[in-house]
């Protein structure tokens, strides 16, 4: 079941449950309105006038319930709160000992809408429907809906978390398909799971293969030529985009955000298989300074991941994070888990860390800022991505190197052309009501991230990127490298091959010059590192070698590859200069060199994808971290 810390007077703290069904009369009536909830905890002499004062303050600037501050201050207890919720609402509070509500009523109603809603549709007799809420303070609000589907109803009370378990005893393995299928089936993957997909695939490479034994030199110049204008279209995309990044860096003062009522922000943190990580997760997301009242990390564990579990079980945990563990299914990848626990989450923003993240303190204010100073049509909040052990080894340098381009240089750059931007795993936020309108994620994609940015742009939405910055672990050995980086371009092909099924729809969709951008983004990366054996065997004529198109090419060809490839080059090395200008980046500019042998390995890559897009496309190689994660709880990173 979801363990949930819970709100109050919105959702109901869990408390020790009663024997049977109870009913706390209010002991004073004030005409035929409802006593407000401060003053039924003054007059109980849990609460003192000053406190309530400072509690009502408090609220009017934020979308949070006055039980939800009041707990996170301290200042109450859940039991005084519930005593006094069911004084003012004058109603019952359900306990476990209850009799099961009716299914039949739940699939009325609709088991996803239950959960928004905070409202189980309990029994109904005498033309009445017993509706059992978490969230009293909105009942009234949504009494209309619920009226259309059962006619009069009565309102008793619930904490969240029975009523989740209660939901998830009826209709669990509904939820569990849901997160698989919310997705719809044209901007899906799961199709792909069907053999001829994997056949067609291998046809096609047998294909290529036999045209290059029957006319070798011919399937030569034809591959050389798609990868030469491949590199040379993403070498002039890289510098177009660095161009309109730095020039934004330099001269561009952020707008201010609109001032409005702080919202409540949910972020989900997957975790599979770590416990190790557990107490510095925790440790690290104690560090952010958005307010408790309006905080709701959910850890998401898959159900039988027990080692992960048990670690969480033997810590207790703050009252504003939640373990929402997650039905065991064949299919186990993040975009699933995150699908499910987006059901049990409160906030009206969804954000996504990863287990061995350490987000900023400030993250949070900065990105409700962002939205509430966005376009209407802001859907996602992307921040940015670091490391906190680059100097582990040459291998970790690189990396860093390589994100500090992408995410400070590469991805503002295409968000300031317009280009519909390839979304990170993780220090996302997103709208609610547009993430859920998409559908979430796709549960069987292995980059569900980048996919989710086209899908985000294909139906009108932006992304924003923001300067703040999420540090992570590093990747430092080479095997478990190429593993990750495998995953990745996986990903990217099969999310090409997903959104080029229609090519019309998407053109229209995503208008020319986005097109364009998704072909660059996906298509020519997959290309140039797929063929780039054959850009390398040009270098070999440098060391007196020959090479096959030597009598094919004029000479004039060799000088403009020769420029492509110098040019080529020399981008990424200036991109990556550029971007090494924060205080903790210092000194890596002497390992730009090193990219040299650190992007031939995502040709190793490559190669192991494109062997399981045949065999196994949905397969999902996890990254391992925890090893160098210690490091930046003793330090200070300086950005």
């Amino acid at each position: 079941m979801a363990q949930v810390a819970n709100r109050h007077e919105g959702a109901l703290p869990l408390v020790p449950v009663a024997p049977k069904l109870r009913m706390v009369r209010s002991q004073t009536s004030r005409g035929t309105g409802r006593e407000p909830l401060g003053e039924i905890l003054r007059r109980m002499g849990v609460l003192t006038a000053s406190q309530l004062m400072q509690a009502i303050k408090l609220q009017e600037g934020q979308e949070g319930l006055l039980g939800d501050i009041l707990l996170a201050r301290g200042l109450i207890t859940r039991a005084a709160l519930i005593e006094a919720l069911s004084r003012q609402y004058q109603t019952a509070f359900m306990t476990e000992a209850d009799p099961d509500p009716d299914p039949r009523l739940l699939d009325q109603l609709g088991v996803r809408q239950a959960l928004s809603m905070a409202c189980l549709p309990w029994r109904a007799a005498g033309g009445v429907t017993l509706i059992a809420c978490a969230r009293p303070a909105e009942f009234d609000t949504q009494r209309p809906a619920l009226e259309a589907v059962f006619g009069p109803v009565v309102m008793v009370l619930i904490s969240e978390t029975h009523l989740h378990a209660r939901v998830l005893k009826l209709r669990r393995n509904r939820l569990r398909l849901w997160a698989e299928t919310c997705v719809a089936e044209e901007e899906s993957c799961r199709v792909l799971q069907n053999r001829w997909f994997s056949r067609v695939l291998a046809c096609g490479l047998a294909l290529i293969v036999l045209c290059a034994v029957v006319s070798p030199r011919l399937v030569l110049l034809a591959l050389t030529g798609l990868v030469v204008v491949a590199l040379g279209i993403s070498t002039a995309l890289k510098l177009a985009s660095a161009v309109v990044a730095l020039r934004a860096q330099s001269g561009t003062v952020p707008p201010d955000a609109v001032q409005a009522r702080r919202p409540i922000v949910s972020v989900m943190v997957p975790l599979y298989k770590e416990p190790e990580v557990v107490p510095r997760l925790i440790n690290r997301l104690s560090r952010l300074t958005w307010p408790r009242e309006l905080t709701d990390i959910l850890l998401v564990v898959e159900e039988n991941d027990h080692l992960t579990r048990d670690a969480l079980a033997r810590l207790t945990l703050p009252r504003w994070l939640r373990v929402i563990p997650v039905p065991d299914a064949k299919l186990k990848t993040k975009p699933r888990a995150l699908n499910y626990a987006m059901m049990f989450a409160r906030g009206t923003l969804i954000g996504v860390y990863d287990a061995e993240d350490a987000p900023e303190p400030d993250q949070l204010h900065r990105v409700v800022d962002a939205f509430q100073a966005g376009p209407a049509n802001l859907a996602c909040v992307q921040g940015v991505l670091d490391f906190y052990n680059p100097n582990v080894n040459w291998l970790s340098r690189c990396f860093t190197i390589e994100y500090a381009t992408w995410f400070r240089i590469v991805l503002p750059g295409m968000q300031r052309l317009g280009l519909a931007v390839p979304l990170g795993g993780t220090t996302l936020f997103f709208r609610r009501d547009i993430l859920e309108s998409l559908g979430g994620w796709d549960a069987h994609n292995v980059t569900e991230d980048a996919d989710l940015g086209i899908r985000l742009a294909r139906h009108g939405y932006v992304t924003h990127l923001l300067p703040t910055t999420t540090f992570e672990e590093a990747n430092c050995h080479v095997l478990p490298w190429i593993k990750q980086r495998s995953r990745w371009l996986k990903g990217y092909a099969i999310t090409w091959l997903v959104h080029m099924r229609q090519p019309r729809i998407l053109w229209r969709q995503l208008g020319p010059w986005r097109f364009f951008g998704v072909q660059v983004l996906f298509l020519g990366t997959l290309v140039q590192f797929l063929f780039a054996p054959l850009l390398w065997s040009f270098w070999l004529m440098l060391l007196g070698f020959g090479h096959p198109l030597l009598d094919t090419l004029p000479s004039q060809a060799f000088g403009a590859l020769a420029v492509v490839f110098l040019t080529a080059e020399a981008t990424n090395v200036a991109l990556g200069a550029a971007a090494l200008r924060a205080r903790h980046h210092a000194g890596l500019w002497r390992w730009l060199p090193a990219l040299h042998a650190y992007f031939p390995l995502a040709v190793v890559a490559v190669y192991k994808a494109l062997w399981e897009l045949i065999v196994s496309p949905f397969y999902w190689d996890k990254t391992t971290h925890g090893k160098y994660g210690g490091a930046v709880d003793t330090q200070v990173i300086h950005v």
